[in-house]
């Protein structure tokens, strides 16, 4: 599981435990599968505890609880992810202006052909 998806899979939890895996996996963009991996690494790590409850009387789903250290992991995964987000945000800026240069330069250039 890589720290984004580590990261993803957190923020979610902590603003809404009781989604479901099925929905999870779907905002996540991976299996079901994968996600039921990644869950079961984040409780055995102890950042989450699931508990059961009751949607209805038919049915029973689990609610996805960040424990103290999940949310200092959260914390953690947060400035990193950040940190990453902003060197891309600025390697793409700079990306934009090489290319910005490089149209205004062509645009300065006279056409060839042109008397």
């Amino acid at each position: 599981m890589t720290d984004e998806t580590r990261y993803q899979l957190l923020r979610r939890l902590a603003t809404n435990p009781d989604t479901n895996q099925r929905q999870l996996a779907a905002e996540l963009g991976i299996s079901l599968g994968k996600l039921n991996y990644c869950l079961q690494a984040l409780i055995s790590k102890g950042w989450v505890k699931a508990g059961n409850f009751s949607r209805s009387s038919n049915k029973k789903g689990y609610a996805y609880m960040l424990t103290p250290s999940g949310i200092e992991a959260k914390a953690r995964l947060t400035i990193a992810f950040l940190h990453r987000k902003v060197a891309e945000y600025e390697q793409l800026h700079q990306e934009i202006e090489t290319l910005r240069q490089e149209v205004h330069a062509l645009q300065q250039k006279p056409a060839e052909g042109r008397q």
